[in-house]
């Protein structure tokens, strides 16, 4: 699919072109940006970016959709519930934007699958998964690409309830995040490091603790997970909003601004 933007890119585009101009916008369209996961975070980033002109997108995730996600996931709903979730995603982004190129693998990242992924061929790669070993593989190999690949990775986004306590940082820099402090120990453990830095966004309020002692049950098709915490839309929403911006202003400020240097290990 060609770079030119349509008649109905541009008019739906006019507002994002009042304030970004011309140029700007065919940046954002030129874009290819790939996402490992696309639930309560994830979901919500993509929609941002395509509503915003990024034309050039794959989602990767292996789940269905639960009726469990729908109150978080923007392609979560009645009607949907069994579908795939990066088909029932992408359905969503051609609904918006029809000249949209959306690329969907049901598949799951991890170490012995991240070469499928072609991630050399994106300008933005963003981490929004939950388990930690595959988390931990991906920042490894996303940092250890060119420099001119940025790399964005979301935290821990269950157990909070306030969105002014949302944060970006670089990795090293994130306090109080229990995710972000079980990736550091791991990587310590490993005796390696990522190879640059990175921006996080993360929340500074302190995890919540699940209030109802409910099992939550899953579907079969959904992934298994060592433990289930509660979540809320306007807190995963914003963290998936938060990534959107930091792409939509990378790929403007690209040309002026400076190549991340490599990261030191931080001591935790």
């Amino acid at each position: 699919m060609g770079n030119k933007i349509t008649t109905m890119e541009r008019e739906m585009q006019r507002r994002t072109e009042l304030l970004l101009g011309n140029d700007n916008l065919e940046k954002l369209q030129s874009a290819r940006v790939l996402i490992f996961g696309i639930g309560g975070v994830g979901s919500w980033c993509v929609e941002a970016l395509v509503r915003s002109g990024v034309r050039n997108i794959t989602i990767v995730d292996s789940d269905r959709v639960s009726v469990t996600n729908c109150n978080r996931q923007l392609m979560a709903t009645s009607r949907t519930i069994g579908q795939v979730k990066v088909d029932a995603l992408r359905d969503r982004l051609l609904e918006i934007n029809p000249d949209a190129n959306i690329t969907a693998y049901q598949k799951i990242y991890e170490a012995k699958t991240a070469d499928e992924f072609h991630m050399e061929e994106y300008d933005y790669i963003i981490d929004a998964i939950d388990s930690l070993k595959d988390k931990a593989d991906l920042i490894l190999r996303a940092t250890s690409l060119p420099k001119h690949i940025t790399f964005i990775s979301s935290m821990g986004a269950a157990l909070r309830r306030d969105p002014f306590m949302i944060r970006k940082a670089e990795f090293w820099k994130v306090k109080g995040d229990p995710l972000a402090r079980a990736l550091r120990k791991k990587f310590k453990s490993m005796k390696t490091s990522p190879s640059r830095k990175f921006q996080c966004v993360y929340s500074e309020e302190k995890p919540m603790e699940n209030m109802s002692d409910q099992k939550l049950v899953e579907h079969e098709w959904c992934s298994t997970k060592a433990q289930i915490n509660g979540s809320l839309c306007h807190i995963t929403a914003s963290f998936g909003m938060a990534i959107a911006g930091i792409v939509i202003n990378g790929i403007i400020d690209a040309a002026s601004s400076p190549q991340p240097e490599p990261t030191a290990q931080a001591p935790e």
